[in-house]
């Protein structure tokens, strides 16, 4: 533990399911340090939904002002969750006493470092978030990635439905969409359930549309924030390695992920759903993965 601890600065200024998974890293760094001002750094399209975390006091976008008046802001100890020069530059010009970080990309500024051995892909990334604010003292019995603070929603339309997100980050990590759309069409069909598409897609976003009054496509008609209320409604969402995975995780939804296991430093044991009640499809080649196969397990899923 660190002494004279009163305002605390955690950066993640990524995409916003890597930041989720940093929340029991920063329950932690509330639990040890009660009294401190938590500040969470972001990419801006995050801060909303950073700001539901409830253990940010609060937020702020990680770009070029910031970081010209982060002296000013006086903070005791800053953690870097996600390795970058530029982060480690400002966090040692700006005279922080305690930087907390990884040995990796000018680790000799920070003085609390560990190896990044995270592309090894030997745990999941809430534990390496972990080992790393423990560097000071910051350890938690509740490892839950949660959000607890998301403003009230009374519209409840989509209670009964399932969630497919068909996109995702990385093309590699990609599910075919056309199989994704058929998914959709025998889940409406066979359980007579609406079925929400939801992401955001620089093309392909009509494919989902014109389906049928059970299928309703929300790709990119929703906010970070609006996205979690939708998930916090559906009784699942089926997705490939993707945000949604882990804010329908956050929000108490079950997920059904689907994964590539041959690709280091990205498979399921380190980027799956956190938490109980969750479920991987793993294989070599995401075009191993048969719509039926899917299928069978949607429906196990909600008997």
């Amino acid at each position: 533990m660190l002494k004279d601890i009163r305002k605390i600065l955690c950066v993640r200024n990524d995409r916003f399911g890597e930041f989720l998974l940093n929340i029991p890293a920063f329950r932690a760094l509330k639990e040890a340090y009660p009294h401190a001002q938590l500040t969470l750094a972001v990419k801006s399209g995050v801060q909303p939904l950073a700001e539901c975390i409830e253990y940010a006091d609060k937020v702020a976008v990680w770009d070029d002002d910031f970081r010209k008046n982060l002296r000013k802001e006086g903070f005791d100890a800053c953690v870097i969750l996600n390795p970058t020069k530029e982060a480690h530059w400002a966090a040692f010009f700006a005279g922080i006493p305690a930087r907390v970080g990884y040995d990796r990309k000018w680790g000799i500024l920070l003085n609390y470092k560990i190896a990044d051995n995270k592309n090894l892909a030997l745990r999941h990334e809430v534990e390496y978030n972990l080992d790393l604010v423990s560097l000071i003292g910051a350890r938690t019995n509740n490892k839950a990635v949660s959000l607890k603070r998301l403003p009230k929603h009374n519209n409840l339309e989509y209670v009964t439905a399932v969630a497919i997100h068909p996109y995702t980050s990385d093309k590699v990590k990609e599910w075919p969409v056309e199989r994704f759309r058929e998914l959709a069409q025998r889940i409406a069909g066979e359980f007579k359930l609406r079925v929400i598409m939801v992401g955001a897609a620089d093309t392909g976003a009509g494919l989902f549309s014109n389906l049928g009054g059970n299928i309703i496509n929300l790709v990119n008609k929703t906010s970070l924030v609006d996205l979690a209320q939708v998930l916090k409604q559906c009784r699942m969402l089926v997705s490939c390695d993707s945000g949604p995975v882990h804010l329908a995780a956050a929000v108490g939804t079950p997920v059904l992920a689907l994964f590539r296991n041959d690709l280091p430093g990205k498979t399921a044991k380190r980027w799956g759903p956190w938490g109980k009640g969750h479920s991987v499809i793993e294989k070599n080649n995401l075009l191993d993965i048969t719509v039926e196969e899917v299928l069978g397990q949607v429906r196990s899923a909600l008997k």
